[in-house]
């Protein structure tokens, strides 16, 4: 099951998201503390300019009123309040520490009384009693803060910027990886657009000339091995004629023997050199794997009471595969059991979670496991003596490559039972894939050649 935190946008969204988080949360607590000082300043000088206004007053005019909310109370009064405790809130404590640094030294500064309008007693060495003047509110009641909506704005607005660049970045990366996915099966790859950073047009520059020169070193390879092919049939055809011809039958038999062997390599070389996508019209893997057996019991001739194909068949009908890969890949791992292995071949298909698989399995006695790696390599023969009765080492190189072709992969190894098991597994979106598409593929690669 694919998670989206693995892929690069997930991460960047992530990292993106995160980053903007921590940095707005930063900003908000940076700002409403700058905010309370900036309150609790303004507070301040307010409070220490109506003061100095007071016994300048006081001093000038002690005839007139004093504004209201402002007025002098003697010393021994009985609504002077008591000084501040020690725990009053953070915000009152640090005002009347900044009041006390405003004002002169050895200046009393008190709070009003809790409950009534925001005020501050002062009293000076030289003040004949206690000034009270209002104050602003430290903090005032609010039913919304505004900061927070207009952050929650802001943090949106960065959060749709960051992913549109995210995904500006990430999508040619994720164009360049299908490309290597579908190069990597063996699939044909257009050129991938070279967009995006420097280094990302670099890489793709790079990754399509080597598709070229990869892709034309293949058609070069394919072109001479199939006109090799090609043109050793006419011979055999001829020699096999000629064989048939012949007086001493012993002779004419191991003539035609070596005739149809060769025949038989020709065939090979010329569906490993046939490397383009298959357009036949995909059949239902269950139902043709049995038509296979059937055909394959009938032609190959067993001991009495010996199972030579055991068909354990759980797929579905919805895994399909196109006609001509399937026969192939069935025939040349058939024909690879008949011959280095031991009956019952057990045929296989099955469901997971990610999708379809098939395999072919024999009762003989395996490879080695050094020589695993080397199974599917062309033209490698792991046993010298296998180099007779038509064997040309391309048989599971074959099954491979058209497993690649299709989508798939392949995977060669011995089973716990003993003997040889080619599994291959096939995606939901592969092994589904419409006719159509396969056809334009093998077009595209007609066309490229």
């Amino acid at each position: 099951m694919r998670r989206p935190i693995d892929s690069l946008f997930g991460r960047l969204v992530v990292l993106v998201i995160g980053v903007l988080v921590l940095s707005h949360l930063a900003w908000f607590a940076v700002i409403r503390v700058e905010r309370d000082n900036s309150q609790t300043r303004y507070a301040v000088e307010e409070a220490a300019f109506l003061v100095e206004a007071v016994r300048q007053h006081i001093a000038n005019n002690p005839d007139q009123p004093l504004p209201s909310r402002v007025r002098v109370v003697p010393l021994n009064a009985s609504d002077v309040p008591q000084p501040a405790a020690e725990d009053i809130p953070r915000p009152l404590s640090r005002f009347l520490e900044d009041m006390k640094d405003r004002l002169p030294d050895n200046t009393d500064v008190r709070p009003g009384e809790p409950g009534a309008p925001p005020s501050v007693w002062v009293h000076g060495v030289k003040d004949a009693g206690w000034i009270v003047v209002p104050v602003q509110p430290l903090r005032p009641p609010r039913s919304r803060d505004r900061m927070l909506v207009w952050l929650a704005i802001i943090f949106s607005t960065a959060v749709l910027a960051a992913l549109f660049a995210a995904w500006q970045l990430q999508s040619p990366l994720r164009s360049l990886a299908q490309a290597v996915g579908r190069f990597g099966r063996g699939q044909p790859t257009p050129p991938v657009p070279e967009r995006g950073p420097r280094e990302l047009r670099q890489l793709t520059h790079g990754f399509n000339q080597m598709v070229r020169e990869v892709s034309q070193t293949e058609s070069d390879r394919a072109v001479m091995l199939a006109g090799v092919a090609h043109d050793l049939k006419t011979p055999l055809a001829r020699l096999r004629l000629r064989a048939e011809m012949m007086d001493d039958e012993k002779a004419r038999d191991g003539v035609v023997r070596d005739v149809d062997s060769m025949a038989h390599i020709v065939d090979q070389f010329l569906v490993f050199a046939h490397d383009r996508p298959d357009g036949s019209e995909p059949v239902p893997v269950d139902e043709h794997c049995e038509r296979i057996a059937r055909a394959y019991r009938a032609y190959r001739q067993t001991p009495p009471g010996t199972e030579s194909i055991r068909l354990v068949l759980e797929a579905g009908p919805s895994f399909v595969l196109p006609a001509a890969t399937l026969d192939r890949l069935l025939s040349n791992l058939l024909d690879n059991a008949h011959a280095y292995g031991a009956p019952p071949i057990v045929i296989e298909t099955r469901r997971g979670p990610n999708g379809w698989s098939l395999s072919v399995a024999d009762h003989g006695k395996g490879i080695a496991p050094v020589d695993l790696i080397k199974a599917s390599r062309p033209f490698v023969r792991l046993d010298p003596a296998r180099g007779g009765s038509g064997h040309s080492g391309l048989g599971l190189a074959i099954v491979e490559r058209l497993a690649r072709r299709a989508g798939g992969e392949c995977e060669i190894g011995n089973h716990a039972e003993g003997g040889l098991q080619v599994r291959m597994s096939f995606p939901f979106d592969v092994a589904t894939q419409p006719v159509t598409e396969r056809r334009a593929g093998s077009q595209h690669e007609e066309r490229a050649l």
